[in-house]
Parts: C-alpha cells; structure tokens; sequence
C-alpha cells in the first residue's frame, strides 16, 4: 500500500513579523498589514496574511516532502483544465532560510465555510437544496479531467506515478489495512469482515471494467469548499487542500460529503447531492457497486478514527457492519 510519510515541523503560528514581511518581498506583494490563524485549519498549516499587495493564505509546516510541489501541480491542472474555482496563482517557495521550511502562498478566495455558524443561522431548506446541487456540479467538473493512467503523483519525479498493481488491488487493500487496522481500537467481528468481503466481492467486476480514470480530490468536505450567494444563488466560490489528490475512481470523491449530510440527518440533501451528480456525469455503469466499495472505505476509515481518539458519538454497541450499512444504502435510492 502507497504510504506519505508525515513529519513534524514547527508550527506556523511562530511566523513573526519580520519573516511574514521577507515572504512578502520574496514575492513583490507589498507591505504587511497583518496575519491571522484561520477557524477552519489542519495541523496548524495555514495562516491567513494581509498585505497592501492582497489578501493570501499562507500554508506551511509541510505535511510530507514535496506536498506544496504537489498541491501546485493539482491547482494548475485545474485552473487549466476545469472551470473550478482554486487558489491560483500558487506560489510555492521550496527554501527554508525564512521560515526553517518550504511554504506556499496563494490568494485567499472569496466565501465562506458550509459549517460557519453566521451561515447556517441565515439558510433556507431551499438555499440548503442549491448548495447541495452546486456541490454536485462542482465535483462533476472536476472530473472532467480524466486520464488512462491509475496513480499518484510524485512530486519528487514530478510525474504521475501508476499503482504498482491495479486500481482495484490497491483500493482493495487499502480498505482491508484499514479494517485491520481499527480492531486495534474497536471489536470488528469475524460477521463484519464476512460482510465486508461480500461487498468486496460484488464490486469486483464493475471495478475491473473501468478503463479510465479522474482527478480525485480524495477529500471533498466542508472545510476545504467556500461558498457564496450573488444574484444567480448559491455556489462553490472556491476549493482547496489537494495533499491527498489522486487518479482513479471519480465516485471515491462522493461519500465523504454524503457522509456529511447523513451524519446530520439531511437525508433529502444526500439523495439530491448524488441525483444530480450522476445527471452531469457519465459514471452511470457499476455506480452502485463503485460507490458501496468506495462508502465502505469511508465509512471503515471514519469507525477506525473515531474509536482510536475517543470520540465514538454513536450507540458504541452497535457492529462495524450494522453501522455502516445505512450509509452504504444511500446509493440503492438515488
């Protein structure tokens, strides 16, 4: 299984004054005015800087090496292949002298965050239906850049690098690592490896008779999406985070929002988000099975996660497998 390997750095909220101004002139984009932490952030690697030059995100503290070299690569395609909103230009400074690592600078996009409380005070259940929609689209025009190679790409080679083994032994695997994984936290049954399996099994063929493949973001959620309203309505005003962007199966980026919807019981929301997803798209073949496989991993990545750092916020007597199941139903009723 391909494994990133993560490593500590210092944290960005260190950036001082002096060293936010030399990033500053590095790229010709004027004088501070000044810096803050954003509410929604992962691992502390963002940091939002204000100048008379603009208003731009910085992200630092590098997660693995060549990760900003990689997001550059991601953003660029698709600022060119797509009509998706992202950070572009994106600046990507591979030196260490200011920080004591490599950053990258972007400008910072209009919108705001689905869970932001001042915007979930003010929607509508038909504002809340658009958004929905426009989640659906936004992912469908994403994978509109398709290609023929099933890989990763290799920031140090530059190069999109093909899974040693196929796309379905890789995805495979991954989910049964993960699996395995989360009886090191939790009671995972020999009936929820059974059902498992069987799901594996059934999807073996619809996975075999891909023959192309799509960008995948890999983490399509709330906190790496903006949105904003102007006279035509709700839309995605920007996406962002592509550290675990891929080239494979475009339905793997479904069940992460759809998961979203369910966890919070807006199921209508889950049904249109995917109905008018496969209206703009043309993975109508094996869906079904595709997008079970691809929710099992979600949802065996989501069990795993949550038992390990204590935060089970379900019926903690309930199986692996009588969990999941309501979430990999979903499908069954778009």
């Amino acid at each position: 299984m391909t494994t990133k390997i993560f490593f500590a750095s210092n944290q960005i909220a260190r950036a001082t004054t002096e060293q936010l101004q030399r990033m500053l002139d590095r790229f010709h984009l004027g004088r501070l005015i000044s810096s803050e932490k954003p509410n929604h952030g992962v691992m502390g690697q963002t940091l939002f800087v204000s100048s008379t030059g603009g208003e731009f995100v910085l992200k630092g503290n590098p997660l693995f090496e060549g990760q900003f070299i990689e997001e550059k690569f991601f953003v660029q395609n698709l600022h060119e292949r797509t009509h998706v909103p992202v950070p572009t230009p994106y600046l990507v400074d591979e030196s260490t002298d200011i920080f004591g690592w490599s950053y990258s600078l972007m400008p910072r996009l209009p919108g705001a965050h689905l869970h932001a409380p001042e915007l979930q005070a003010k929607l509508s259940t038909a504002d809340r239906m658009r958004i929905a929609e426009s989640l659906a689209e936004t992912l469908a025009e994403m994978h509109t850049w398709q290609t023929r190679e099933f890989g990763e790409f290799d920031p140090r080679r530059e190069v999109v690098r093909p899974f040693q083994s196929s796309y379905k032994v890789w995805l495979y695997r991954r989910i049964r690592y993960w699996l395995e994984d989360a009886r090191k936290y939790s009671q995972i049954s020999p009936k929820d490896v059974k059902w498992v399996e069987g799901i594996l099994e059934k999807a073996e063929q619809a996975f075999e008779n891909l023959t192309s493949s799509s960008f995948v973001m890999g983490d399509f959620k709330p906190d790496n999406f903006l949105l904003e309203h102007d006279a035509d309505g709700w839309h995605v005003s920007g996406v962002f985070d592509f550290t675990t962007a891929y080239f494979g199966d475009p339905i793997a980026d479904l069940p992460r929002m759809t998961a979203t919807y369910l966890d919070s019981g807006e199921v209508d929301l889950a049904k249109r988000f995917l109905s008018v997803y496969l209206s703009h798209s043309t993975e109508r073949d094996g869906f079904i099975e595709r997008f079970t496989v691809h929710m099992l991993h979600q949802r065996v990545l989501d069990w795993g996660c949550a038992w390990a750092i204590n935060q089970v916020t379900w019926d903690t007597h309930l199986s692996f497998s009588d969990w999941a199941k309501p979430f990999i139903d979903i499908s069954a009723h778009v």
